[in-house]
């Protein structure tokens, strides 16, 4: 399953399910997302969630029912089956929009999954998130768009940024200091990498290297 996708589809802002499932790839409807795979056509494999925010859900889906009262998110528990099932790559629509509070459990999502050392996205509106620890991230040729690092860990050591128009080397990022917005794509190849801690990174959403 290393090449393959886990789509987790949540209840935030829709933006745009702009995926294509390929053989072997699963999506899960965590909760309230199954409402937008409703409206876009697109049948789930699996529909997991406490379902406060569902209109109806389908008989012929296998469904996971998770008590209302719990610790983590629907997302969360939706990521914890994929792990279950091999997945090694998480794409997250849906994670962001209004409600602040679920899109920074999502950060957190993607900090977990870095942790289990496994990959991480969220699409978001005009802008893809990930996060890296102790780790490599590498970008092909491109034009021009912004991306920022930021340290999520208290500090991120040994961060090297090559081939951006800020470039670093063995460079230290720390929580409190937002030292790393707005870098620039500048037609080169390119990659950030931390050799001790955890970075969230943002990218433009029309560059594909999910």
């Amino acid at each position: 399953m290393k090449n393959k996708i886990c789509y987790i589809i949540g209840a935030g802002k829709n933006y745009g399910l702009d995926f294509c499932k390929q053989n072997e790839d699963f999506i899960i409807a965590a909760d309230g997302g199954l409402n937008h795979l409703k409206k876009n056509k697109i049948i789930p494999d699996l529909i997991i969630g406490d379902f406060d925010s569902v209109l109806q859900t389908p008989k012929n889906i296998t469904t996971i029912k998770l008590k209302v009262d719990k610790d983590e998110t629907d997302t969360f528990a939706a990521i914890l089956k994929g792990i279950e099932l091999g997945y090694q790559k998480f794409v997250i629509y849906c994670g962001t929009g209004d409600r602040f509070d679920h899109t920074l459990a999502n950060l957190q999502t993607l900090v977990f999954l870095a942790d289990k050392n496994k990959q991480g996205f969220i699409v978001g509106e005009n802008i893809i998130i990930t996060a890296i620890k102790n780790n490599k991230i590498e970008f092909p040729k491109i034009k021009d768009g912004y991306i920022s690092v930021f340290s999520f860990s208290n500090q991120s050591e040994n961060v090297c940024i090559k081939g951006l128009k800020f470039e670093l080397e063995n460079a230290t990022l720390f929580n409190s200091l937002p030292k790393g917005v707005s870098n620039e794509f500048i037609n080169k190849t390119s990659f950030i990498s931390v050799g001790n801690g955890t970075l969230i990174i943002t990218y433009p959403k029309n560059i594909k290297i999910v």
